[in-house]
C-alpha cells in the first residue's frame, strides 16, 4: 500500500472513531439537558394552605373571604384570617411577579391536602350558602392549585388525584347550577376549565395504572358526546380499558347519538350513575325535544292517544316534567293521554322551559347524593 492510500485509510478510521464518540455521547448530552431542566423547575415547600405572606397581605388589604376569616372577627374593620381555612387564591401572572418562590408554592401532597379541603369543608357544607358562592370559591382555589401544580410540572399519583376530584367538581357544579344567572355562573368559563382539566388527566393517565381511569375515560365520551376526536380516543385505548363496562356504555350512548336514535340513547341514559347523568345532563334536552319531534310524525292522528306515563318513562322524567316538556313544544297532553300531531309540533324558546328542572331523573335518591361523596368518587 502507497502512502497516499495509507493516509487516507488513517483519516477515514479518524472520522469513524469521531463519529462514533458523538454518537456515544449524544445520549449523555440529552441527559444532561434534561437533568439541567428538572432542576431548574421549582419545588414548593410552604407547608400550608395559604402562604404565610399572601396570608398577611389579604389581612391588611381587607380581602379575605368570609370562609376564611377567623371566628368571632369578621365585624371587625380588619377580620383575622383562621390559617386552617385560608386558601391560596388564584393571581393572574403579571410582569415583573416572581411565582415561583418555593416558600409560595405548595408541594403536591398539600394540594391534595387542600382540594379535599375544599370539597368535604366547603362544597358539602351544608352551612355555606348560597351554594353560587360556594362554587365561585371553590372554582377560585382550584384554579389557584392547578396553577402550582403547572409551574412544578407536578405529575403522578397526587396529580392524578387532584384533577379527578377537579373534574368532578365541575361536573356536577354544571348540573347544579344550570340555569342560573350569568353573574353567578358562567357555563362557557366551567366548560373551559373542565375540558383543559380533563385533557390534563387523560395525559396523565398514560403514565401508569390508575383506579379510576375507566371511570373518567367514559365521562369524558359522555361530556363530548358527538365529538369525532373524542370518540377516537377511546377507540385508541387498550382492550382492557375500552371493554369496561363504563367506557362500553359510554360508547353505546355515542352510537345512539350518531344515529340520531333518541329513544335508544334515552333508555340507555336511564343505566348511568348520578356523575354520568351530570357529564351527559347537557345533551339530554335536544334528545328529548328530538323524540317528541319523532313522535309527532309517527304517531300524528287525530284519533291517537299516547299513555303520558309510557312517554314519561321513554323521555325519563317524572310525569309532571313529561306534560310539561310537551306542552312548550307543542304536544298536546289531556289528562293522562298525549295526542300528537306533526302540524302543532313547535319549537320552544328558551325562556319557555329551564334545562335545569329536565335533568330530575326519577330516582330522587340518587339524584340528592351528598356532594362531597360524589366528587371523592364514593357515591
Amino acid at each position: 500500500m502507497n502512502k497516499t492510500a495509507m493516509s487516507n485509510a488513517c483519516h477515514q478510521s479518524r472520522r469513524g472513531r469521531g463519529r462514533s464518540h458523538k454518537e456515544q455521547s449524544r445520549p449523555d448530552r440529552e441527559r444532561a439537558v434534561e437533568q439541567k431542566a428538572e432542576d431548574s423547575v421549582p419545588h414548593g415547600t410552604c407547608m400550608t394552605m395559604c402562604p404565610a405572606y399572601e396570608l398577611r397581605q389579604r389581612e391588611a388589604q381587607n380581602r379575605l373571604h368570609r370562609f376564611e376569616m377567623l371566628a368571632g372577627t369578621e365585624r371587625d374593620r380588619l377580620p383575622r384570617a383562621d390559617v386552617s381555612r385560608t386558601v391560596k387564591e388564584y393571581s393572574r401572572p403579571a410582569a415583573g411577579k416572581d411565582s415561583t418562590r418555593a416558600n409560595d408554592l405548595r408541594p403536591p401532597s398539600v394540594l391534595l391536602k387542600t382540594v379535599c379541603y375544599l370539597v368535604d369543608d366547603i362544597a358539602a357544607s351544608p352551612t355555606f350558602q348560597p351554594w353560587t358562592e360556594v362554587y365561585c370559591f371553590v372554582f377560585d382555589r382550584l384554579r389557584s392549585v392547578r396553577q402550582d401544580m403547572i409551574i412544578q410540572r407536578v405529575s403522578g399519583p397526587d396529580c392524578v388525584a387532584v384533577l379527578e376530584k377537579s373534574v368532578r367538581f365541575l361536573l356536577y357544579a354544571s348540573y347544579r347550577l344550570c340555569g342560573q344567572p350569568l353573574q353567578y355562573y358562567d357555563p362557557r368559563i366551567n366548560d373551559t376549565h373542565l375540558q383543559e382539566s380533563l385533557s390534563w388527566l387523560l395525559e396523565s393517565y398514560r403514565e401508569g395504572k390508575h383506579q379510576h381511569q375507566e371511570e373518567f375515560q367514559a365521562l369524558s365520551l359522555l361530556y363530548n358526546l358527538g365529538s369525532t376526536h373524542a370518540i377516537q380516543h377511546v377507540l385508541k385505548l387498550p382492550e382492557r380499558i375500552r371493554s369496561s363496562p363504563a367506557v362500553q356504555l359510554a360508547l353505546a350512548l355515542s352510537r345512539a347519538h350518531a344515529e340520531r336514535n333518541p329513544v335508544r340513547l334515552l333508555r340507555l341514559a336511564q343505566r348511568l350513575d348520578f356523575i354520568q347523568v351530570c357529564a351527559v345532563h347537557r345533551h339530554l334536552l335536544p334528545c328529548r325535544r328530538d323524540l317528541l319531534l319523532l313522535y309527532s310524525h309517527g304517531h300524528s292522528s287525530r284519533n291517537c292517544r299516547y299513555p303520558l306515563q309510557r312517554l314519561a318513562r321513554l323521555l325519563f322524567l317524572k310525569d309532571p316534567l313529561a306534560a310539561e316538556l310537551c306542552e312548550v313544544y307543542g304536544v298536546h297532553v289531556s289528562g293522562e293521554w298525549v295526542n300528537f300531531s306533526k302540524s302543532s309540533f313547535s319549537e320552544a324558546q328558551s325562556v319557555d322551559l329551564q334545562c335545569r328542572r329536565t335533568h330530575e331523573p326519577m330516582d330522587d335518591e340518587q339524584w340528592n347524593c351528598s356532594p362531597g361523596c360524589m366528587i371523592h368518587g364514593s357515591a
